[in-house]
């Protein structure tokens, strides 16, 4: 029963049952009230027809406080009656794989839909090992929830292919539309977003994160800055530092202006300096600012009073920033931030520039350093001295992610110590194997400490020197490990078998570069039916080993990538393994093969 518990769930990492329809048969009576029960000996009449629709009519209000997505999942299983409740009464959708369920099967279970979160590729096409093509398109979505859903609220998308014209689509469809995030998408220019400003007009949240928008000639690109509602606007997110093209910056400003409710803007490289302070003028209510550009500003005049009263607005926001800073650029700055709790930035603010954060930041809550040069080759700006430097100065600290290479097994034990709040440590060590820069050994007694010490941690990535030890301590601390990562990391089979054997909350596991083969990847076959996904690639398996599993496991599915035509047919690239009620997808390119 554990295998096949796991493989209803539409819109949750865990829990559910296969086809619920056929566990919930007339066997049950109709609901949970049974049929006609003994009181002493006699018997009574069954209770009225009507009652369960009573009861359903209970539940869904009952429900309605019901908020986390697990505990919803879990009341959808206790009977018929509570499925139906439970999907009347929801109001949020969550699909974490856009191929686990079709979008008919989604829309005819749940018809009271406000918001839906749906993600597509896996996490690793960020760093282009899913090859152009794949997939996660999101038009199938669109059309269903256009017409299944006209009360729509919220859209999330993560990693999806998005045209203009599915942009068109909800902007049309949806009248009290009010929150688009697009995270890691693809596809779509500035057409669709200038459909969206013009046509949502209760839109309060417009968020492009790490987007990928189609490149455009400059006769082709749209004013959608302009497009906005001249009058007072709802806006409280405003996000396109990912946007390549210049925006109109007067518009912008009135924007802002009209805009009392703004509370994080991020604005692209094209706004200088002195356009970014004239912003925060306009907007002192400002708590997230994502900076585009970085550099010393013209003169501001007069002096005095304003460069003081800059000061006063750049303690009130947290900043966060993608331009190549140096330390001595960010220090003037970051003093000022003492109330900062979420910081991205560049390695180019160096060591020193994070011992400068950890001095003043004392409330940082997540940190992310990000690489100039992500190459496994390339020069690393931090190292071991900044991870020590945060880990002594922020110690509520809940997650970060950290590019280097070089780091030291004391480096990460210190944070394992200072941090144990942590829910997501990312150490990616970009050199392929490195052991720790001081002593040479493996990396083994750092990322142990980690999962000995930081009891709440769920998301871990692993990378440098690891032996199977590493993947040991793993398995036998890290209980509540949801999403590991693993690159250029183990000794033998061993290691992912003790993670697949010690890890029962494990959802997500993604491994590039590692020596894992056919008897690693068996060794997980109890777990796949609980897992939302499994990506390997670069490793050692074989095509007999993945048939194997897709014949022992049906209800999986299990795709072999090939994006080298050259590659030896009995060998694989890449795997991705997933769970899905809707069975083998549709849309897959020739590259794509499903056993």
């Amino acid at each position: 029963m554990r295998e096949e518990r796991s493989d209803m769930s539409e819109d949750e990492d865990g829990g559910g049952g296969v086809e619920q329809k056929e566990r919930w048969g007339s066997s049950h009576g109709g609901g949970c009230c049974g049929s006609a029960k003994s009181r002493g000996g006699v018997w009574t009449d069954p209770p009225p027809p009507f009652s369960d629709q009573v009861l359903e009519n209970v539940l869904e209000n009952v429900l309605q406080f019901l908020v986390c997505r697990r505990d919803r999942n879990a009341a959808s299983l206790v009977c018929r009656s509570w499925y139906r409740a439970e999907a009347q009464s929801r109001g949020e959708l969550f699909i974490g794989n856009c191929y686990a369920v079709s979008p008919r099967r989604a829309t005819d279970r749940f018809h009271r839909v406000r918001s839906v979160v749906l993600k597509g590729k896996p996490r690793f096409a960020d760093f282009s090992l899913v090859p152009l093509g794949w997939g996660a398109h999101f038009s199938p979505w669109a059309s269903a929830m256009a017409a299944a859903y006209p009360w729509l609220e919220r859209i999330c998308l993560k990693r999806m292919s998005i045209a203009d014209d599915d942009l068109s689509l909800l902007a049309f469809s949806f009248p009290f539309f009010k929150d688009l995030t697009l995270i890691c998408c693809d596809g779509f220019g500035t057409p669709g977003l200038a459909v969206i400003a013009e046509k949502c007009r209760h839109l309060r949240v417009l968020d492009l994160i790490e987007a990928y928008l189609e490149e455009e000639e400059e006769d082709e690109v749209v004013d959608w800055i302009s497009k906005f509602p001249q009058t007072t606007t709802s806006l409280e997110t405003l996000g396109f530092d990912c946007v390549d093209s210049a925006v109109n910056f007067e518009a912008l400003e009135a924007l802002v202006a009209r805009s009392p409710a703004l509370r994080q803007l991020r604005v692209n490289h094209h706004v200088t300096v002195d356009q970014l302070f004239r912003l925060m003028v306009r907007a002192p209510q400002l708590t997230h600012l994502g900076t585009g550009s970085f550099g010393p500003p013209a003169a501001l005049a007069p002096q005095g009073d304003v460069m003081e009263h800059e000061a006063d607005l750049v303690s009130a926001f947290a900043a966060s920033s993608f331009a190549e800073i140096t330390a001595d650029e960010l220090k003037p700055v970051i003093h000022h931030c003492h109330n900062l709790q979420k910081f991205w930035v560049l390695d180019t603010v160096r060591d020193e520039g994070l011992q400068a954060v950890a001095a003043t930041c004392k409330d940082l809550r997540e940190l992310r350093v990000f690489p100039l040069n992500a190459t496994e080759d390339s020069e690393g700006f931090v190292s071991d001295v900044g991870l020590a430097a945060i880990s002594e100065g922020c110690r509520r600290l809940r997650s970060i992610l950290y590019f280097c290479q070089q780091m030291t097994n004391k480096a990460v034990i210190t944070m394992s110590k200072n941090c144990q709040e942590l829910v997501v440590f990312r150490l990616c060590i970009m050199g392929r194997h490195l052991p720790d820069h001081h002593t040479k050994e493996p990396m083994d007694e750092g990322f142990g400490a980690i999962v000995m010490n930081c009891k709440k941690l769920t998301r871990l990535a692993v990378s440098g020197l690891l032996t199977d030890k590493a993947f040991g301590y793993i398995g036998k601390y890290g209980k509540s490990i949801r999403t590991l990562s693993v690159a250029f990391a183990g000794d033998s089979d061993v290691g992912l078998r003790y993670v697949l054997e010690g890890c029962p909350k494990l959802q997500k596991l993604e491994i590039r570069d590692s020596p894992f083969g056919d008897p690693a990847l068996l060794s997980g076959i109890h777990q796949y039916y609980n897992m939302r996904f499994l990506w390997m690639n670069s490793c050692k398996l074989s095509i007999r080993g993945c048939k194997d599993v897709a014949q022992r496991l049906p209800r999986l599915v299990v795709e072999v990538i090939r994006d080298r035509p050259e590659a030896d047919e009995e060998t694989v690239e890449k795997l991705y393994m997933y769970r899905s009620l809707a069975g083998p997808r549709n849309d897959a390119p020739p590259f794509v093969k499903i056993l």
